[in-house]
């Protein structure tokens, strides 16, 4: 059982993947710049934020492709972190193919998403791509990586808020929208921004 609470139920147009072997992962921040050259001393005065992609990834029923990873209790859309000196279209199609196994181009931007600080962490930008419909033959092609994530599941979107945490569940729902209307949606915790 997860932080969250049980897991939801099986229902109708609900997979599940399979359940690998879980380990415990660590992820370190960089100690130095990409090039080693020092920073001008004016950036080096700016506030620093990380910075993640992830994609939006639904199946021919409209369903969102959620990854459950073993590093922490809630599940999460396919993405992760950007790495220094990478653009977030880069780590979100890298993201992919290291959670997935499906080396696939992603789409355009559907959100921008400003995150606020919390203890232990500053305040961050999360960008959510438009990852496309996965063919059937597509999705029997998804091999996770046992050290990082348990399992997958497509989840119909009105079920997403009971899989993720309260601020991705928004942002899945403004995406959507945003993929539908052709539009990007800027967004604070979630919320949209005014």
């Amino acid at each position: 059982m997860s932080v969250l609470g049980p897991r939801a139920p099986l229902g109708p147009g609900l997979r599940v993947g399979r359940r690998a072997t879980v380990t415990c992962v660590t992820m370190q921040k960089p100690t130095a710049e990409p090039t080693g050259v020092p920073l001008d001393p004016y950036a080096a005065s700016l506030a620093r934020k990380w910075m993640a992609a992830g994609a939006l990834i639904r199946d021919a029923a409209g369903a969102v492709l959620l990854v459950d990873p073993v590093y922490k209790p809630q599940w999460e859309v396919p993405g992760g972190a950007v790495d220094a000196g990478e653009s977030p279209l880069a780590a979100c199609r890298r993201e992919v193919a290291e959670e997935l196994g499906l080396d696939r181009p992603v789409g355009r931007v559907l959100t921008v998403d400003w995150i606020p600080a919390r203890p232990g962490w500053p305040d961050g930008l999360i960008l959510l791509y438009d990852g496309g419909v996965l063919t059937p033959e597509q999705i029997s092609a998804i091999r996770l990586p046992a050290d990082e994530l348990a399992e997958w599941a497509f989840v119909a979107p009105d079920q997403v808020p009971r899989w993720v945490p309260a601020p991705l569940g928004r942002q899945v729902a403004a995406g959507l929208r945003a993929s539908a209307d052709g539009t990007v949606a800027h967004l604070e915790d979630g919320y949209p921004a005014s």
